[in-house]
């Protein structure tokens, strides 16, 4: 191309016999982690994004994504067709913040994945840029409002890096081994993983601070969780929250959201 706080609790580490130290299984569970997509299997994939807007609401936007994976030598192929974007938001604000990938909206994306599931590629960029190419000159000459048009040719001259990217970028966070932003081990007091059977729980916990307009700076607390399926190598589900809280102040306000969630069956 789905909580407020720290979800888990903290890592208990078992010392071996020998004074040896012995992994935690939840890590250990992630050094061993297989990549087993299911084959032949439409999955839903919706990728929502809350932000606050100008009333100080938020606003959401999704892109509902069908994916379906195949065999393909010693990797993968993955099909991944962009059906729908939902908003809640006016018409041009959707424009706004969408329009980079309106003109995927229906076309078929293939992915090539290595075998570990640690490099994905697009399987012909040239034939998928040659179609976009088209639907960004026409969405362009149709667009009355003057950003959609904006959008349009920016997407046309982004550069083919960009470009594959753009359109990579949620697929990378869908697969385990492609997914740098995961921490793989829980020796950061900031990082808390647990293991329930097939599930695979990790939480981070990021603190900064944001310029608030010539006022003193706020704080800004970053909550990720994502939960893997251990059994494919997948994450089911990963949420990101951004928080800022007032100088010497325990309230904070959620600014956005990102959620990135993975379920069998055909989005409709």
């Amino acid at each position: 191309m789905i909580a407020a706080g720290v979800w888990a609790g903290a890592m208990l580490f078992l010392a071996a016999p020998a004074a040896a130290t012995a992994p935690p299984p939840a890590t250990a569970a992630i050094t061993a982690l297989q990549f087993a997509p299911p084959l032949g299997q439409p999955m839903t994939y919706r990728v929502t994004t809350r932000r606050i807007g100008r009333s100080g609401a938020l606003i959401s936007f999704s892109l509902v994504y069908t994916l379906e994976w195949q065999r393909a030598g010693r990797g993968y192929r993955l099909d991944a067709v962009l059906r729908r974007i939902e908003s809640d938001a006016r018409p041009e604000l959707v424009r706004a913040l969408t329009g980079l990938v309106e003109p995927l909206v229906g076309e078929t994306v293939t992915y090539l994945v290595d075998a570990e599931g640690r490099s994905v590629t697009l399987a012909d960029p040239d034939a998928l840029w040659a179609r976009v190419a088209g639907r960004t000159q026409a969405l362009a000459a149709g667009a009355r409002a003057p950003e959609a048009q904006q959008v349009a040719a920016l997407l046309g001259t982004l550069p083919e890096a960009e470009r594959d990217r753009l359109v990579t970028a949620d697929i990378r966070a869908l697969i385990v081994p492609a997914n740098v932003e995961i921490p793989t081990t829980g020796g950061e007091a900031s990082v808390s993983i647990e293991h329930d059977g097939t599930r695979l729980s990790i939480a981070k916990v990021e603190m900064g601070a944001v310029a608030t307009g010539g006022k003193p700076a706020a704080g800004l607390d970053v909550d990720r969780l994502w939960t893997i399926d251990t059994t494919t190598g997948l994450v089911v589900r990963e949420q990101r929250q951004s928080w800022i809280a007032e100088p010497d102040s325990e309230a904070r306000t959620l600014v956005e959201e990102r959620i990135r969630a993975l379920s069998a069956g055909d989005p409709g």
